[in-house]
């Protein structure tokens, strides 16, 4: 098997997605597809590669319906008017869509079917809203069977089809509290609100112009739910935001958001020839099933799988990045696989910077790169739970500087 790196990356800012309050979006008037396609020359003018040279690109989106439908992973390269010759495909895992992209190009380096595979994620939860807002609109329209008929019951798809309930499920079983919850939202808005103002995420954000609803143009460079004043009081004070006395709440809960990022991933020996040198080496894969009414257990088996694979023990590695869906996911992560917090998600996480479900994957790893660039870690681990009971995780190696 011949060793995957990881030769770009880059993403837009994540907006903050209002579907009840469409025109407050900063991206409101610019489409995932369209993101995306501004992206992809940028990656590549940095990377030093031309559309002719890859040999793939891989596209993942979770609401893959209505305007976020890719025709196969093609429209992304018609927008950003690419080579005819370059084959595309589309993948669907939910919050995990595009870290299967990574997955599915490693893969393809690795056996030797491809050389350089370009990897994309997008969502827009504005335009193309979740859950009951797109069913109500056609654009969903889910088996319901399943919520009614007797041999089914045993997936109790009434919880398992809401994520909020799914966290407060996991909540129930770890034994940790409402309080620990807020006080890891709160960390995570203060460490994004400190990595804003050093200037962090400049290296991975490419400027987006969007237009706004009256007409003007801004440039859009920083994630816009970042709050750097969030307080464990306000917090508190916040209702339950999915069923009365229950914990999961908007606060310890991931925004809803609109962001576009890419990946260029590369046979170390072809890097090697092109003289560029990688952020980081793709070091192992996992994906793991599990139980769909408490989904955010999914991290935890999909860990455990990558490090076995790698042949790593969980404290071998320096530096975890795991998808703050919600704080207990995390929370659960860390008791489970007995992780030091103060090596996860270090640079804030999901609940500040966002969640854009189909964009997040790529986002994660290649974060996590960059950190393991700036403080000289060897490993990290990035993972995610998936809707619908699933977890992805992926392991990665810095690039020495010898």
């Amino acid at each position: 098997m011949r060793d995957a790196v990881i030769a770009g990356y880059l993403r837009t800012a994540q907006s903050r997605s209002r579907p009840n309050d469409p025109a407050r979006d900063v991206f409101f008037k610019t489409r995932a597809d369209e993101l995306l396609a501004r992206l992809l020359p940028e990656l590549m003018r940095r990377t030093g590669i031309q559309p002719e040279e890859i040999d793939d690109f891989i596209v993942g989106c979770a609401t893959a319906v209505g305007e976020q439908w890719a025709y196969g992973g093609r429209l992304p390269i018609f927008l950003a008017n690419f080579p005819k010759t370059l084959a595309a495909k589309f993948v669907d895992q939910q919050c995990g869509s595009s870290m299967a992209a990574i997955h599915m190009g490693f893969l393809e380096i690795a056996t030797n079917n491809a050389d350089i595979v370009m990897v994309g994620g997008m969502e827009h939860m504005t335009r193309v809203p979740m859950g009951q807002m797109t069913i109500g609109r056609g654009l969903i329209s889910p088996n319901l069977a399943l919520l009614s008929a007797p041999e089914y019951s045993h997936w109790d798809m009434t919880t398992t089809l809401n994520m909020g309930l799914t966290a407060q499920k996991l909540f129930v079983g770890t034994g940790l509290t409402r309080e620990d919850m807020d006080k890891w939202a709160v960390r995570s808005h203060q460490l994004a609100a400190e990595a804003q103002a050093e200037g962090f995420f400049e290296g991975e954000i490419f400027p987006i112009e969007a237009e706004q609803a009256d007409g003007s143009v801004i440039t859009v460079k920083t994630d816009q739910a970042v709050r750097g004043d969030t307080t464990l009081e306000g917090l508190a004070s916040l209702p339950p935001a999915f069923k009365k006395d229950h914990q999961i709440t908007a606060g310890n809960s991931s925004p809803l958001n609109a962001a576009a990022s890419s990946m260029i991933l590369m046979a170390k020996e072809t890097a090697e020839a092109k003289g560029i040198r990688p952020l980081a080496t793709i070091r192992s894969i996992g994906f793991a099933g599990v139980d769909p009414t408490v989904m955010g257990v999914g991290p935890v088996p999909a860990s455990k799988k990558a490090l076995q694979r790698a042949g790593l023990r969980s404290d071998e590695i320096d530096y975890w990045e795991i998808n703050e869906a919600f704080s207990i996911v995390a929370l659960n992560c860390i008791k489970e696989l007995g992780l030091d917090p103060d090596r996860v998600n270090v640079m804030g996480g999901g609940i500040a910077m966002g969640h854009a479900l189909g964009a997040t994957g790529i986002r994660l790893v290649g974060t996590l790169a960059r950190i393991l660039q700036q403080k000289g870690g060897r490993f990290g681990c990035a993972n995610a739970c998936v809707g619908g009971g699933q977890g992805v995780a992926t392991i990665i190696e810095r690039t020495s500087d010898d």
